[in-house]
């Protein structure tokens, strides 16, 4: 493909447009927008030559110029960039609302945790002509996260071909925002067949010495991989068929349909609320205080019980919640009221949680659940036996089992097949910590087989003392095994855990200099 007309929403200082310069025809003719007018200047100033392809930057709002275009003037044969990444709640009130009706115009579904770069993409496909190609540097994250949904819905709708470069490094220096080379080609008509998505991992640059055509064998997935999250693409085909084949045993089951999951406890105003026994011996409030956990720190197996309560205690963690359950202060001891007046002092009645309920120190739905799971793990996430009734915090998840029992719900937890799925499932952001929602938890693939037999103080000891990836690998010689996996199924589905693991942790691989290929040994990068 040799584009005529080329494209770039967000050019910054023109370092992809000076590039472009050197590979494009020149009776080619590229247009750029830069909303910065300093930036815009620099980009005119690089790309100042009679020798160099016809180049008008516009200094203007992508968005705001987006919706006023006239579309039949606007399209164009190639596209490229890199959009701004900015959360939402950061941009400016006009282009929150430029970003709403760039939704509204193609009939997406709209979301306030949507991120800068979501209309971006969305708006240059539609700039597109049929059959042209997009390559923009976005954010790691376009494959899994939620607000991203209806970005991935109208890539797979609109384009014929995807392609993602998932490096197994950071780009970009001094930041922990991973990114990926996002590749794609634009569908004839909307009634042509979709090839679908392929992903290709990289270590290094190495895949810039590489002719484009030479993806063209990539393995590309259709059907759930685009429609949903783009995860799934990370799976090489035997990993995909082994974690498909296992999803589909009778014994296999999503987790929304054996457990509910819902938020922990939302204080508004934790400090307060969620105090160690020395405050509450400090100010007379046992007859108001419950046992509770909340972080990792509280609970490093998947028990909590009084012994893991009272080791919380003694080290002075905040393991105790404060419910204020009465309507009336006068329903208060005087110890209570105290306590009370003294936060009313540092202004916790006027937080935007507290102020909103009456009265404003009596935390509402306030229940316990068998079953607890914190939001975030580094490894593979894992559920808690509340054992002794402890509440829990907004840290974590109150989970009720339904159609099993709530020892072998936890137990059987623990497993290859539902690690795999939480990493399909989940997401991540800088750091590499997993975190899961209460729809993506729904969705998890957790076998409970028959005749499994729950060990609950053996695995608690396993877990506060060995690695994840040893767990995983005994529980699996029973719990998949009695699932009816093979031995090699078994193997398979470990082996993409420990791959997505790492890529969300980035743990890379040495390259051996000599042969450009990664050796045995893993770092974390």
């Amino acid at each position: 493909m040799a584009p005529k007309t080329i494209f770039e929403p967000s050019c910054g200082d023109g370092v992809f447009l000076e590039a472009l310069s050197a590979h494009v025809s020149d009776e080619a003719k590229i247009t750029a927008i830069e909303i910065e007018r300093q930036e815009a200047k620099k980009a005119i100033a690089r790309t100042h030559s009679d020798r160099e392809p016809s180049t008008n930057i516009i200094c203007a709002n992508f968005l705001e110029w987006y919706l006023q275009a006239n579309r039949s003037e606007c399209q164009f044969d190639a596209i490229v960039g890199n959009p701004p990444f900015i959360r939402y709640q950061y941009l400016a009130k006009k282009d929150q609302a430029f970003s709403e009706q760039i939704f509204k115009k193609h009939c997406l579904p709209f979301t306030r945790h949507t991120n800068a770069w979501v209309p971006f993409v969305v708006a240059s496909i539609s700039l597109l002509r049929p059959k042209g190609r997009i390559a923009m540097v976005l954010p790691a994250e376009i494959l899994h996260v939620l607000h991203a949904q209806s970005l991935r819905n109208y890539v797979g709708q609109n384009c014929r071909r995807i392609t993602i470069i998932d490096p197994q490094e950071i780009w970009f220096d001094g930041t922990l925002q991973g990114a990926v080379l996002f590749l794609a080609e634009k569908k004839r008509d909307a009634a042509e067949h979709s090839i679908g998505l392929g992903i290709i991992s990289t270590v290094g640059k190495h895949f810039l010495e590489k002719s484009p055509s030479e993806y063209k064998d990539t393995n590309y997935i259709n059907g759930k991989t685009v429609e949903g999250k783009w995860t799934r693409a990370l799976l090489y085909p035997k990993e995909l068929e082994a974690f498909e084949d296992a999803a589909s045993r009778s014994s296999v089951h999503r987790f929304g349909d054996i457990a509910s999951v819902d938020v922990g406890l939302v204080t508004g105003a934790n400090r307060f609320f969620l105090v160690n026994d020395a405050t509450i011996k400090r100010h007379n409030l046992a007859e108001w205080s419950h046992p509770m956990f909340g972080r990792s720190s509280h609970c490093p197996g998947i028990l909590y019980d009084a012994r893991q309560h009272q080791e919380n205690s003694r080290h002075g963690l905040p393991s105790n919640f404060l419910w204020f359950d009465v309507n009336n202060v006068g329903d208060l001891s005087e110890d209570a009221l105290k306590y009370i007046y003294a936060g009313e002092r540092e202004n916790l009645h006027k937080r935007y949680k507290c102020r909103m309920r009456s009265p404003w120190f009596k935390v509402p739905s306030v229940y316990l659940t068998s079953v607890g799971m914190l939001k975030r793990a580094h490894d593979a996430p894992r559920l808690i036996y509340n054992e002794i009734g402890a509440y829990t915090t907004d840290t974590a998840y109150r989970i009720e089992a339904r159609q099993c029992n709530a020892k072998k719900l936890v137990y059987c937890f623990l497993n290859s097949l539902t690690a795999l799925s939480a990493e399909l499932e989940g997401r991540h952001y800088g750091g590499g910590v997993l975190e899961l929602v209460p729809s993506e938890i729904e969705r998890l693939h957790i076998p409970i087989p028959s005749k499994t037999r729950t060990a609950l103080k053996c695995l608690d000891n396993m877990v506060r003392t060995i690695h994840a990836a040893e767990i995983l690998v005994e529980q699996d010689k029973k719990i998949l095994k009695d699932a009816g996996l093979s031995s090699s199924q078994i193997a398979c589905i470990q082996d993409s855990w420990h791959r997505l693991r790492h890529r969300r942790q980035r743990l890379s691989r040495r390259i051996d200099k000599a042969s450009g290929q990664p050796n045995a040994t893993e770092v974390l990068v």
